[in-house]
């Protein structure tokens, strides 16, 4: 039979491989509550042989290089929510992903420093 054997496969397909088998069969319940959405992670390294890891987690090591939140990973692999979690706390047990809440102390502005702007604004 003679045509483009590619014809098929596009990125409505979806993945090859059935997503409890990337997720390593195991329940959702496993996953730690401290990664969510908002959850910003990095790789701790650059230097990791891809030959101790899965395909998938190659992919969000590579993309971890910088600080990317959950939700960021999850859409840019195109895999759901929960699976990327599960993923994802699969690195951090190994140590090769750092977590941060996403969240920091800063307050904002002091209405003083507001003020002192506002000042210089109207004396422009």
């Amino acid at each position: 039979m003679a045509g483009n054997d590619d014809e098929w496969l596009d990125d409505d397909a979806g993945g090859l491989v059935p997503l409890y088998a990337v997720a390593g069969r195991r329940a959702t319940a496993e996953i730690s509550s401290d990664l969510n959405l908002g959850s910003m992670v990095r790789a701790t390294t650059a230097d990791l042989d891809p030959t101790y890891f899965e395909p998938h987690q190659v992919q969000i090591l590579r993309l971890c290089q910088r600080w990317l939140t959950v939700a960021e990973i999850s859409a840019m692999n195109k895999v759901p929510l929960t699976i990327t979690k599960r993923q994802l706390a699969d690195l951090i047990d190994r140590g090769v992903l750092a977590v941060s809440s996403g969240t920091t102390s800063y307050a904002g502005p002091t209405r003083d420093r507001l003020v002192q702007v506002l000042d210089g604004l109207r004396a422009m």
